[in-house]
């Protein structure tokens, strides 16, 4: 194919207006139609709207990392769905580190690879666009080093394929290497609909740009052991291949966010990662990951007691539940090792124990486990406080870890049944450290009392709702709790000053398990070299491990996910005292402040200001009005479907590690709101759109704030963002916005 056919020129440039921005984004094509090359005039009116950047069919990324290098392989494939051969400027902001190793452009089943064009030339086309297309979408494409190529042709109704090669250095902080690919930026552009024709509004169609499947691998390769893999923007599977390496993989077809991916190098016995983020002048936010080595010897892991309650009344006979949970059952007495000891204990009107006291968990000991579980039958009433009582009496005093796994479908309707009576008379009862684990079958169980056993006793209530799997949840539950490695943990963070940190209580660690310790810091000064400790009992045996060279910087902006990621688990915790303790102003405000700052799905809805705009809980007055949830009647429900899913809900908030939204999951089981036409989270603010103006959460009448209002895409709208280049991410919501920045609003109008 001759070079006058076809064209791709690219360049590597600094945007002249945003050099010191540093961006995140995915890549995009914006056209304009040339049916011959060079392009002629297009007639006014255009015949057909172009959309404001080609549609996205695929992403496809595959990268490879060897200790911190990454070398990152992306295909991409754009749409053009016009009846028109379009001419494409594509744009792609790389790594401040990374280096191109290979640009090229598919055109009918060849690979082609284009010239490379001047800095000079490259910034001046970029700029052209930028002032030409008045998009505000564009200006989340502003950056350090921007990539930057011209196509053609691009056929109508037809994919073009790019395909782009990068090598980096990943930056290593506090033992944690970071590795990013850009998805999110660029969603301004991509999300927004084509322009309709006149003939399209009268017949009410609404056609919009389209994005299509995005999918991942990552593959890592360590001199050291591989330990805390994680991400915190989406849904990974991780496949270890012995300590030092892994295969992470992961699809979506949300662009809202980039992808994000962390990992410790570590050779000790129980790895660290730590992750920090802070504003100056504001507290820090942390993130702490733990984790075991994985060739954990036989001998290394602790032996544990463990009694198992299982609710054997007429109800579990409903819906294959005693079937089920006898499955469940017999897999938890046959993962138990040699040195394990335990009891079955199954009630109804009565409580009946399979042994006067815990046996050992050798051949004998499982043969007689399981002859007890087959032969259980559903019948009679529900007496929970005698059963509760008659299990914390199996234990001894000593150092193993101590575990009651509790399985009811029911109400107490036997023997006490007043909630604080019975969780009072345990309190009489136990005398040695449990673990109490409960579970509940349905949607008929006592959701206060569940979860206060697994609160106020070191351990957490699970739900089995009607469209799971009962066997298989209750099974996963037992293989997570079968091998113990360390209990009674506690972390000793040395001169840095910690406060709302959740987990409130640190739990056991077990193979294969990573923990994760979420809170926020507020040291005046810089933090280096820091030593935290961790320490721990591995059975009798008392340890300790020191993890030096920590940092708890004053001003670090890199991981801006944290403070949302907090504050789901903060709403969380909250909303389990609201259930157990009542409602008051202050907890419920901060609920609603916190659900509004950082867009999460909570019982409440935000406070909205008659005028539209946002304010927070604590500066809501009587020109406000709240709106209601439906799932706050569900915060006063002690049964039933909704009270079951608000302690799911509520759990999840409180053991969470990820801002994604789970695609799998209905809108009212999400932690964090989708970003919609109505609702957008950007660079860690959250945005409401009201009557076609996106207001920042932060934003309130009250504030008194100095406001200045800036026409957009006027002059003093660009050297605005030339002067705060971190203002981009927000203007590029639309050609509305109000935003709250450096104690200044800003109202860009039109």
């Amino acid at each position: 194919m001759k070079l006058r056919y076809f064209g791709v020129v690219l360049g590597v440039v600094v945007a002249a207006l945003f050099s010191s921005f540093s961006v995140s984004a995915q890549g995009i094509i914006v056209p304009i139609i040339c049916d011959i090359r060079p392009c002629r005039p297009v007639p006014r009116p255009m015949p057909q709207p172009l959309p404001n950047a080609l549609p996205v069919k695929s992403i496809t990324l595959t990268t490879k990392i060897n200790g911190q290098v990454a070398t990152t392989h992306v295909e991409q494939v754009f749409r053009n769905d016009t009846q028109y051969t379009l001419e494409g400027t594509y744009f792609f902001p790389i790594p401040e580190t990374a280096s191109i190793v290979e640009f090229s452009i598919w055109e009918n089943g060849k690979k082609l690879v284009g010239e490379v064009r001047s800095r000079e030339e490259a910034r001046r086309i970029y700029d052209e666009i930028v002032r030409r297309q008045r998009d505000p979408g564009l200006f989340e494409y502003a950056g350090k080093d921007l990539f930057q190529a011209s196509i053609f042709p691009i056929l109508p109704n037809s994919d073009k394929k790019l395909e782009m090669t990068y090598t980096e250095v990943l930056k290593a902080e506090s033992g944690t290497v970071a590795y990013r690919y850009p998805l999110g930026t660029g969603r301004n552009v991509w999300s927004r609909p084509v322009r309709p024709m006149s003939e399209d509004l009268r017949g009410g169609n609404m056609p919009k740009q389209q994005f299509g499947t995005i999918s991942g691998t990552v593959e890592i390769v360590g001199k050291e052991a591989l330990r805390n893999v994680y991400s915190p923007t989406h849904s990974i599977e991780v496949k270890r291949k012995g300590e030092t390496a892994a295969s992470i993989s992961f699809e979506t077809k949300s662009n809202d966010t980039d992808f994000q991916l962390f990992y410790g190098l570590s050779n000790g016995d129980f790895g660290m990662s730590l992750v920090t983020y802070r504003e100056p002048g504001k507290d820090g936010y942390f993130l702490l990951m733990l984790s075991p080595k994985d060739n954990i010897s036989e001998r290394e892991l602790v032996s544990k007691d463990i009694v198992f309650v299982l609710d054997t009344s007429g109800s579990m006979a409903d819906e294959g539940k005693m079937e089920k949970a006898r499955k469940a059952l017999l897999f938890g007495v046959r993962t138990l090792r040699d040195g394990d000891r335990f009891n079955i204990i199954n009630f109804a009107g009565e409580e009946h124990l399979m042994e006067r006291g815990l046996i050992t968990a050798n051949a004998e000991g499982k043969k007689r486990g399981e002859e007890f579980v087959s032969k259980l039958q559903p019948t009679g009433g529900t007496n929970i406080n005698d059963s509760l009582i008659a299990s914390l009496k199996q234990f001894e005093k000593g150092d193993r870890p101590k575990m009651l796994v509790f399985m009811t479908d029911g109400n107490p309707t036997v023997g006490e049944q007043n909630v604080e009576k019975i969780i009072n008379n345990l309190k009489a009862t136990k005398n040695v450290d449990v673990r109490i684990f409960p579970f509940g079958f349905g949607y008929d169980v006592n959701t206060t009392l569940l979860d206060r056993l697994g609160s106020e006793n070191s351990g957490i209530s699970d739900y089995v709702q009607p469209k799971e799997d009962l066997e298989i949840k209750v099974s996963t539950f037992f293989s997570k709790v079968s091998s113990p490695v360390l209990s009674d943990l506690d972390l000793d963070f040395g001169p840095v000053l910690t406060n709302f940190t959740y987990p409130r209580k640190l739990t056991d660690l077990f193979r294969g398990m990573q923990m994760t310790i979420i809170g926020r810091y507020r040291n005046t000064n810089d933090l280096k070299n820091i030593t935290l400790r961790l320490t721990g009992k591995a059975g009798k045996e008392s340890r300790s491990f020191a993890y030096n060279d920590l940092d708890f910087p004053l001003r670090n902006e890199d991981n801006n996910f944290l403070p949302r990621l907090w504050a789901s688990r903060r709403v969380g915790w909250l909303l389990e005292q609201i259930r157990a303790n009542g409602e008051s102003k202050e907890t419920r405000e901060e609920v609603v402040e916190l659900g509004t700052r950082y867009g999460l799905v909570t019982p409440y809805a935000s406070y909205l200001a008659t005028d539209g705009s946002m304010a927070n809980a604590q500066g809501a007055t009587a020109d406000m009005m709240l709106r209601s949830a439906p799932a706050a009647k569900a915060m006063k429900d002690k049964s039933g479907a909704g009270a079951v899913r608000m302690s799911v809900q509520q759990n999840t908030m409180q053991a969470n590690a990820s801002v994604s939204v789970d695609e799998r999951k209905e809108e009212s089981e999400q932690i964090v709101l989708r970003n919609t036409i109505n609702n957008q989270f950007v660079a860690n603010k959250n945005f409401i759109n009201q009557s076609g103006v996106w207001i920042d959460s932060d934003f309130s009448e009250t504030a008194r704030l100095t406001e200045t209002s800036i026409k957009f895409a006027s002059d003093e709208y660009f050297r605005l963002i030339t002067n705060e280049p971190s203002l981009a991410p927000y203007l590029s919501l639309g050609e509305q916005v109000v935003v709250v920045w450096k104690g200044k609003v800003y109202r860009i109008t039109k």
